[in-house]
């Protein structure tokens, strides 16, 4: 398995592993999708073997108004076929030691139990527009002492979701 920074080509295939992770939405393959035409910043990787992606995972600017406060991990899928063996810790193990990474704040709305045995930590401050109550949205490295509700790239809310806002999944795959 390698993992690595996707090359253009390899688009058409993280968008078919994305609509594969995530049955009955396409949220996810359209968000990412979009994040590429509009030339958003992202921190993208892929997980390859023989020419196939097989997993997934990107962060993207979080804001604090017009300033950027951190790092949204989101979507983070593995092939169904190779869910359960490993490969997503890798690839978030992997992902989280990048230099561009590990000193950032870091935001993600997922499965706390899952997502807890990276660092990930139950986040009250700031507020995530998509998860009433933080229930699931969680932080690593995050001081922020003040309320305010979290930005996102405005792809996160214009790309129009098939099941509903974004939500958490089994496993926390956003």
């Amino acid at each position: 398995m390698k993992i690595q920074k996707p090359a253009g080509e390899a688009r058409p295939k993280i968008y078919a592993l994305l609509r594969s992770s995530f049955p009955g939405s396409d949220y996810e393959a359209a968000l990412v999708q979009k994040l590429h035409e509009n030339d958003r910043f992202i921190h993208e990787w892929a997980c390859i073997i023989g020419g196939k992606v097989i997993a997934y995972i990107a962060f993207t600017n979080a804001y604090h108004g017009r300033d950027v406060c951190g790092l949204h991990l989101a979507p983070m899928a593995v092939a169904p076929e190779f869910q359960g063996r490993g490969v997503g810790l890798e690839l978030l193990r992997f992902a989280l030691r990048q230099e561009a990474i590990n000193s950032q704040t870091l935001f993600v709305l997922g499965e706390p139990a899952y997502y807890g045995r990276f660092g990930f930590e139950p986040c009250s401050t700031p507020i995530c527009p998509f998860d009433k109550n933080n229930e699931h949205f969680l932080s690593m490295r995050n001081t922020a002492t003040n309320s305010f509700v979290v930005g996102y790239e405005p792809e996160f809310t214009t790309v129009a979701p098939s099941t509903g806002t974004p939500k958490s999944k089994k496993r926390g795959k956003r």
